[in-house]
């Protein structure tokens, strides 16, 4: 089966590098899945998880914004941060869900910044569900 190659990169360096079948990500402007050959394009990433296939495995790197560059044998993520399933810290990313939480139910207060807390829950959501391998 035809592959291409994936590099996902954060400004702490390379998180991820493999040949896949398929690639399928979140983009702002919905969900995209991503074969060889495909179109060259570039898009603005939400956070979300990063789904690779091959050799019939899913492998699952959570990201938290960033853009993908697909051309037609190489697909480049540049997020802002990125870790495969294995590496993440589950325990972190509950006690992070967990302060967000905590700052939510506080918005009324005039010093909690209501959006980001929501991305940081967003965040920890995500990371937690893909160290799951839930999606």
């Amino acid at each position: 089966m035809k592959t291409m190659k994936v590099n996902v990169v954060t400004p702490d360096g390379p998180v991820y590098e493999s040949d896949v079948e398929m690639v399928s990500t979140k983009a702002q402007t919905g969900e995209l899945g991503i074969l060889p050959g495909h179109i060259p394009m570039v898009a603005p990433l939400e956070i979300g998880a990063v789904r690779m296939k091959h050799d019939g495995k899913t492998e699952l790197v959570a990201v938290s914004g960033g853009f993908l560059e697909v051309r037609p044998d190489t697909v480049t993520i540049l997020a802002q941060t990125a870790e495969t399933s294995d590496e993440i810290d589950v325990e972190r990313a509950i006690r992070a869900k967990e302060r967000a939480e905590q700052r939510l139910r506080e918005r009324q207060q005039e010093n909690v910044d209501f959006r980001r807390a929501e991305l940081a829950l967003q965040r920890a959501i995500n990371r937690i569900s893909i160290s799951q391998g839930k999606l």
